[in-house]
């Protein structure tokens, strides 16, 4: 079997450091890269960190039309298992898609904490969300929107698809409704994260997301000065230093 080729700067990461370790997991169309910078954060810290790479992603569009929603899952619960035999306790953290992906799993991984960051908790109202799966034959791709980057330098560097596959909108979709459904059953600590500048994800995501989440240890970190993609933004550090708090946290009590 053929294995992707995967884009050059884009590949996952794993920096070994102390006991406690955490998964990053990137968003939708993005690579391993998109959580690097926290990741070499948290390993500076102690944290050992894997940066998974989501399946159909950091290779070619195409391979992303052809993934559904459950073969994301898979590559979270794959860094999961490798992350294990290097660590005693674990923590899920991911933006947006991987958000959604790191609450989910938290559902039934023996993780000790979940961290989402950006994370949807539905899509904007669209009347051909209904019939997206019919929409993927007409118009196979979905244009991106405006960016809303605030660090020009991780803006001209970032790596991603150009587009979103229509599919991959579909498969997101579905996995927002599971996603919905399971949230109530997520008992472990929780921090959520959000820029209140973010237009790809907007803020009453992340305030649903919260009411309905089953922790009982839960809490929001709002940020002002970022866009989307907090982890690469001018409010990185704050981001970073609360979820290393988070950790050390609960590591700890656990």
């Amino acid at each position: 079997m053929k294995h992707p080729r995967i884009i050059s700067g884009a590949e996952p990461f794993f920096f070994p450091a102390g006991q406690t370790g955490c998964l990053l997991v990137h968003g939708l169309t993005g690579t391993p890269k998109e959580m690097r910078w926290m990741g070499e954060y948290l390993s500076a810290h102690g944290i050992t960190v894997l940066g998974v790479r989501l399946a159909g992603h950091a290779t070619d569009p195409a391979d992303l039309q052809r993934t559904r929603w459950w073969d994301w899952l898979t590559s979270v619960e794959d860094g999961f298992q490798l992350l294990r035999h290097s660590c005693e306790k674990l923590f899920l953290c991911g933006l947006s898609l991987g958000g959604a992906l790191s609450l989910y799993a938290a559902s039934y991984l023996p993780v000790e904490g979940v961290i989402s960051i950006s994370a949807p908790y539905e899509l904007p109202p669209d009347w051909r969300l209904k019939f997206i799966r019919l929409f993927r034959y007409i118009q196979p791709r979905v244009p991106k929107g405006e960016p809303d980057w605030r660090n020009p330098e991780a803006a001209a560097d970032h790596l991603d698809y150009p587009y979103y596959p229509t599919a991959s909108i579909a498969e997101l979709r579905d996995l927002l409704a599971e996603l919905r459904q399971t949230l109530p059953k997520v008992k472990i600590p929780a921090l959520i994260i959000h820029s209140c500048a973010d237009r790809g994800v907007l803020p009453h995501n992340a305030e649903k997301i919260f009411a309905i989440l089953g922790s009982p240890h839960k809490e929001i970190l709002w940020v002002e000065n970022s866009g989307h993609v907090v982890v690469r933004e001018p409010d990185r550090q704050v981001v970073f230093e609360r979820t290393l708090q988070f950790m050390q946290q609960y590591a700890e009590t656990s």
